[in-house]
């Protein structure tokens, strides 16, 4: 069963991601004190008095407003309301109320949701400020002081929302889906392909680079699996993050690939491939991931005969240091072959979790030393006398031998590859760790 949800939404500046971080318990949504910060929806489960929901951040609404970020803005605002089963709209009592606030109440009042009203900002410890009682004119009900920066109040007001939710029996847990986070350069497409496979616009699309500054979640079911995609920031250079606003986001996409199972590379079929790209993608393949390499915007190229074999030699010789990751060439635009990413991401999850059996595993180790003798070095000889699997995602396989030093580099590579040539792990990066059984060769 689903989790209840509760949307914070109002106008910006108000504190909603600072109480949104304060109600999770950690710095999840950004928080700076400039307008605006905060744009597509950024969701986090909450727990009060044993009961666990869904805490939905979202943007400032400004009804009027006929910026474009501000207005799509607006827009992932109304889409939250439109799901949540409450709708906690925070005010700032420094501020008073605005005519913003009083076009957003009545937003609110129109939706027929439950509204708990929260006036933040209230950073005094005692009896509430006469200015509180103002907020009553919004037609909401009991107003509830709060401090986001401190928490003074937060349970009164936790305990309000949790009044407004439906009953449910005992939650159950759902299978556990594969985590997808899909990452790349700013404007190369991640959020236009997020919101082709969803079927709505989940995530704010721009032609200005940066426009997505949250990674935010989005969940899909389908005959596939289950899937939770995580649409991140652009990562751009070190030197070109100028601000606190886009080095917070750099920081939030690295860790959405932390917490995700499979990475997806968006490139930019226009512009090609990038030293950015490879760092980006370096990233996922540092931290075990599986990878995929998206070619996003493939309607944009002319086509010959052998365009796409062309184009996915060359981008295998720049990505040679993970010779392991498929290539799909997608248009978000036209939504071609974006239905192929999730057969793909769930093979290549599966890839990753992939575990081999010690029996097998040394049967290919016995065939590849066979094949090609191992290395030697002033007479001694690299024994290798057995190979397990120590861990999955990635797989981990650990070598006994005689000398580490003996096992080089070179060699490491070859008895990967007769294990991918076996048993395939595509998509999957691979770990080899070598440690030494005996001394017996030692003089």
């Amino acid at each position: 069963m689903a989790l209840p949800v509760a949307a914070i939404v109002g106008r910006p500046n108000v504190g909603k991601s600072t109480l949104f971080n304060k109600l999770i318990g950690q710095r999840l949504s950004i928080v700076e004190d400039t307008p605006g910060v905060t744009r597509d929806r950024i969701y986090a489960k909450c727990e009060w008095l044993s009961r666990e929901f869904m805490l939905v951040d979202t943007g400032g609404i400004e009804p009027d407003s006929s910026d474009v970020i501000l207005a799509q803005m607006r827009r992932q605002a109304q889409v939250a309301m439109e799901r949540a089963d409450v709708i906690l709209f925070v005010t700032d009592i420094r501020s008073g109320i605005t005519a913003s606030d009083a076009d957003v109440a009545a937003m609110l009042l129109k939706s027929g949701k439950p509204v708990v009203l929260c006036v933040n900002k209230c950073d005094t410890l005692g009896a509430p400020p006469p200015e509180l009682y103002e907020f009553y004119n919004l037609g909401l009900g009991e107003p509830f002081p709060v401090s986001s920066v401190h928490g003074h109040g937060t349970g009164d007001l936790l305990d309000e929302v949790c009044k407004h939710f439906p009953d449910a029996e005992a939650l159950q847990e759902d299978e556990e889906a594969i985590r997808v986070a899909v990452i790349g350069k700013p404007n190369a497409g991640k959020s236009s392909i997020i919101n082709r496979i969803c079927g709505e616009e989940r995530a704010i699309v721009s032609e200005i680079a940066g426009t997505t500054r949250d990674a935010t979640d989005t969940e899909i079911e389908n005959e596939a699996g289950k899937f939770v995609f995580i649409d991140t920031a652009g990562l751009r250079k070190k030197s070109k993050v100028l601000d606190n606003i886009e080095r917070y986001s750099v920081l939030r996409a690295y860790m959405a690939v932390d917490r995700a199972d499979v990475a997806v590379i968006v490139i930019d079929a226009a512009e090609g491939f990038t030293e950015q790209d490879s760092k980006v993608a370096g990233y996922a393949h540092e931290k075990g991931k599986g990878c995929i390499v998206a070619v996003n915007k493939w309607d944009l190229i002319e086509k010959e005969t052998n365009t796409m074999e062309d184009y996915r030699r060359d981008l295998a010789e720049k990505f040679s240091f993970m010779s392991y990751v498929p290539f799909v060439f997608v248009s978000a635009k036209t939504g071609k072959r974006v239905d192929r990413l999730f057969e793909l991401i769930k093979f290549v999850a599966d890839q990753n979790a992939m575990r081999i059996s010690t029996g097998k595993l040394n049967e290919v180790l016995s065939y590849a030393t066979s094949r090609v003798q191992p290395p030697s070095d002033k007479g001694r000889r690299l024994k290798i006398y057995y190979m397990t699997q120590a861990a999955t995602k990635p797989p981990t396989f650990v070598c006994f031998v005689n000398r580490k030093e003996l096992f080089h580099f070179s060699y490491q590579r070859y008895i990967e590859n007769q294990i991918r040539e076996t048993f395939g792990l595509e998509g999957t990066p691979v770990r080899m760790i070598i440690r030494e059984r005996s001394t017996d060769d030692v003089k």
